[in-house]
């Protein structure tokens, strides 16, 4: 696994001892407390697509992957996996490259 820095930070808050809210930060959390939902605005919120919700397996075809069992140098292993997560998928797009190129060649 790589060293780098992800830019991920990571928050942990203590429900014990949550962090004081300022003056204003208190107001308008009081708002909040009385607000009904018929006061909510929603104007400035895109309307979402009729279409419904899906799930994302609906839109990758069954025959799209197969899982099989590979075997491959160490050391191209260990360089896909230290360019982080979904490494895998890298390895998948590499092949892909390699096979549009030998369709092109003919």
């Amino acid at each position: 696994m790589s060293n780098e820095s992800t830019g991920l930070v990571i928050h942990r808050l203590d429900p014990d001892n949550p962090p004081s809210l300022t003056a204003e930060e208190k107001q308008a959390w009081n708002e909040l407390q009385v607000m009904r939902d018929e006061d909510i605005d929603y104007s400035d919120i895109p309307r979402l697509p009729q279409t419904g919700w899906r799930r994302v397996s609906d839109l990758v075809p069954a025959g799209n992957k197969e899982q099989i069992t590979l075997r491959l140098d160490a050391d191209v292993v260990q360089f896909f996996r230290a360019t982080g997560r979904r490494y895998q998928s890298r390895i998948n797009a590499a092949l892909r490259d390699y096979v549009n190129e030998q369709k092109k060649a003919g």
